[in-house]
């Protein structure tokens, strides 16, 4: 069932492989938005079983898993779609193009757009204020980050001080399915941090269920995601980087983290 928040619902279900899709619907106005396009059919079948109306598609960046579905769900369905500025030519079917500190509209909601290079270099995510929730693509996940295909470390490490800076009750919606392998990976470089192997705990109980481990929120994962620990002494101790910049210890646990 989906949940309420504020006059927004959520409904979250498995796309592809390990994506998840996201709709987001005001019942007032009655606009729904999909977060990212990764199985336009799915996308579609999903808004048609809640009776929701698709109008909007936000995307978070360009990879092909995110905008995938987006000329064909602009096709069958009236939908606007919003992007990334800095990714504006790789976004098919881009109608408005967003960058940091503007706002996208649902309804009379407003999501905040927050810049966070690294993953790609125009990569966005949308934080609802008055919800308390965030959609971070492939930025942030449970336990983990997005690779650096474009971006560096220190823009990694930016958007990760972005992200402590919200209320730590602040839900987060990851893009994919990724966090026990995350988790192994962690346990790797923090196995001694208790969050963490309490953390590992609850995700095998709820996988173990079939049920998602996203969304997660902000004070879970600073207490048990290594790439926003790496200014963290256990964890710099840990990969014998006690005096470097938290950026090179980030770009470390990630080197080891794409190499694990």
């Amino acid at each position: 069932m989906p949940n309420m928040s504020t006059h927004l619902q959520i409904k979250q279900f498995p796309c592809l492989s390990d994506n998840y899709g996201f709709l987001v619907h005001d019942s007032q106005s009655g606009q729904t938005a999909s977060i990212d396009s990764p199985d336009a059919d799915e996308i579609m079948r999903q808004a048609d079983l809640a009776g929701w109306e698709l109008t909007h598609i936000w995307n978070t960046h360009h990879h092909f898993d995110h905008v995938g579905g987006n000329l064909a769900i602009k096709a069958a369905r009236d939908v606007t779609i919003i992007g990334p500025k800095a990714e504006a030519a790789r976004i098919p079917g881009l109608d408005i193009a967003l960058g940091e500190g503007e706002t996208a509209m649902l309804g009379a909601h407003k999501a905040q757009i927050f810049d966070t290079p690294a993953h790609t270099l125009g990569h966005i995510a949308y934080y609802f204020t008055e919800q308390n929730m965030i959609f971070v693509g492939d930025t942030l996940f449970a336990l983990g980050c997005g690779r650096l295909f474009e971006g560096t470390p220190e823009m990694m490490w930016e958007a990760m001080q972005k992200f402590a800076k919200l209320p730590h009750d602040t839900k987060v919606y990851c893009a994919h399915e990724y966090t026990l392998s995350n988790g192994k990976f962690a346990l790797s470089v923090d196995g001694e941090n208790p969050e963490l192997l309490a953390y590992m705990e609850r995700a095998k109980a709820l996988r173990d269920e079939g049920k998602p481990t996203v969304p997660t929120t902000i004070g879970a994962e600073l207490k048990a995601n290594p790439f926003m620990r790496a200014d963290s002494a256990p964890l710099r101790a840990a990969v014998n980087m006690p005096d470097e910049p938290a950026a090179q210890v980030l770009g470390e646990i990630r080197r080891r983290k794409d190499n694990f």
